[in-house]
């Protein structure tokens, strides 16, 4: 172990799909599926550092025949995989008990079908998430949730995303909640435990800077890359370095689209950074690996968590209502 300096690293598999229709595109269903191509690369991108990661699946994609190989390639790889939702709706704090109860039914099934793995860890897409999730999670036996993003730039990012899409009115409102609220920014960044009705449930955040709470996962480091690799490397390096100096074990967080590039979709160039061609963000991806395994052992979220709950975890009250103010990091 590098010094006790862990880290872990998860990749939420969002298929073409779930991106249009997040973005409010009627045809998202015709969407072809591009998993194949990016788990192979995902694979051939960690390989080289043997590192292992957490995998969140969508239900969907789990019950697709179509994706069988490359998620069975996933399991065969050594890599652990978690329940990112049957639907991947980012407005699952409107969802009634019943609706969720039906969300992860389906998606369990579907998941442990597909890969022979009955997911421990959960991410709502979007990072939505609701007392009600947390206590379903909790009842269904599940090790952690991992759907907090504390930066105070959910809002900023929100009505960029607004400004690509053709949405309507209700439709915004529907997707209200989509990367949170100011109010996230005060959430710990250190992993901590939901008191929960029914028993505790670990929370493991994504990791945004400490101090400064702007985003460090690739999709932001890959955005700054448009106009320096340089700046990119300095701003994951910098992140890590502040990660190092207050203890917090990073959580970074992949996407699909970290590694396609204009060269291989051109109906997702509402995405930041997807003017970028596939060989150049390959090649910053490959660094960003390197730096975070020169300075903590990785590994998949399910083991960090392990070695989390080897001490005492700070305790939480879970929300009474989602994106409700937070209780702040404890000094």
């Amino acid at each position: 172990m590098k010094n006790g300096r862990l880290a872990s690293l998860s990749l939420d598999l969002d298929n073409k799909w779930s991106y249009l229709k997040t973005h409010g595109d009627p045809d998202w269903e015709r969407a072809s599926s591009y998993l194949d191509v990016v788990v192979e690369r995902f694979v051939a991108l960690l390989k080289p550092t043997g590192t292992k990661i957490t995998v969140f699946v969508v239900g969907r994609d789990a019950d697709n025949p179509v994706n069988a190989a490359a998620l069975r390639r996933l399991v065969d790889d050594g890599h652990e995989i978690g329940n990112h939702s049957y639907n991947h709706e980012p407005w699952l704090h409107l969802y009634s008990d019943a609706e969720i109860e039906q969300e992860f039914d389906q998606a369990e099934r579907a998941i442990e079908s597909a890969t022979g793995q009955r997911p421990v860890g959960f991410r709502g897409p979007g990072f939505s998430f609701s007392p009600a999730v947390l206590n379903s999670l909790q009842r269904r036996g599940y090790q952690y949730d991992c759907s907090t993003f504390p930066t105070w730039l959910g809002p900023m990012a929100r009505m960029y995303y607004f400004f690509r899409s053709g949405l309507g009115r209700s439709e915004r409102d529907k997707r209200g909640a989509l990367f949170g609220s100011f109010a996230e920014g005060f959430r710990s960044l250190k992993p901590y435990q939901w008191s929960l009705p029914a028993g505790p449930l670990v929370e493991v955040p994504v990791t945004t800077m400490p101090v400064f709470r702007v985003p460090i996962h690739a999709s932001y480091i890959l955005f700054l890359a448009r106009w320096s690799e340089g700046l990119a490397r300095l701003y994951f390096r910098t992140a890590l370095r502040l990660c190092r100096l207050t203890g917090v074990q990073p959580s970074i967080l992949l996407h699909p689209l970290d590694v396609l590039g204009c060269d291989d979709e051109s109906e997702l160039s509402f995405f930041p950074a997807m003017d970028l061609p596939s060989e150049k963000k390959l090649r910053v991806m490959r660094d960003m690996i390197h730096a975070l395994n020169r300075g903590f052992e990785v590994m998949p979220m399910r083991d960090h968590v392990r070695h989390l709950q080897s001490r005492p975890l700070r305790q939480m009250a879970a929300p009474a209502v989602v994106n409700s103010a937070p209780e702040p990091d404890a000094p």
